[in-house]
């Protein structure tokens, strides 16, 4: 089984992101849910982006990356939104990365530094018109990366967290069986 690390979105470590590490772990995997906001948790995306642009992303991305190396070099790195971020980079520049999973954003590889994407495999999870998501920085590195698109209908932006008022539970149980297989490969 895989090592995973999950990390979370500017809503925090909410009782949603530890439901889905819970259920990657009942596959058999060891779940990392780094929290990157010391507990806090917020119920609006806007009040947790306070809390991300107050901490700054050079200390996010500080914090994912000493998270990351409590995990084998080798783990998928799976991110909602926020940590969509941090799943990307850390997938794109840790030599060995098995894969990422972007859950309701990607970054034009510009954003992390790189030139081209490694030889890792990667899905992007989003609502078709979701406001959050930037459609062409999605479509830009879906191209440069080869990522499979998985999109959703309507605009709601945190549907697979059950503890956001976006939570879509239909919705949420298409996105998770595609990320357990995607885990199980």
């Amino acid at each position: 089984m895989a090592s995973i690390v999950l990390f979370h979105s500017a809503l925090g470590l909410t009782a949603g992101v530890k439901e889905l590490a819970a259920e990657l772990a009942r596959d058999g995997h060891e779940v990392q849910t780094p929290d990157l906001f010391d507990g806090e948790t917020f119920l609006t995306v806007e009040d947790g982006v306070k809390k991300r642009d107050a901490l700054g992303i050079p200390e996010l991305m500080r914090r994912s990356a000493e998270a990351a190396e409590k995990s084998p070099a080798s783990s998928i790195y799976i991110g909602l939104s926020m940590g969509a971020a941090a799943a990307q980079f850390l997938a794109g520049t840790r030599p060995g990365a098995r894969g990422a999973v972007l859950l309701h954003a990607a970054l034009p590889l510009a954003a992390m530094g790189l030139e081209r994407w490694p030889d890792v495999p990667v899905e992007i999870h989003a609502s078709e018109a979701d406001p959050w998501v930037d459609d062409a920085a999605l479509d830009a590195f879906a191209h440069a990366s080869g990522a499979q698109v998985f999109r959703y209908p309507g605009a709601a932006h945190l549907f697979s967290d059950t503890s956001s008022p976006d939570h879509d539970a239909s919705q949420r149980a298409e996105l998770v069986a595609r990320v357990r297989a995607f885990a199980r490969r």
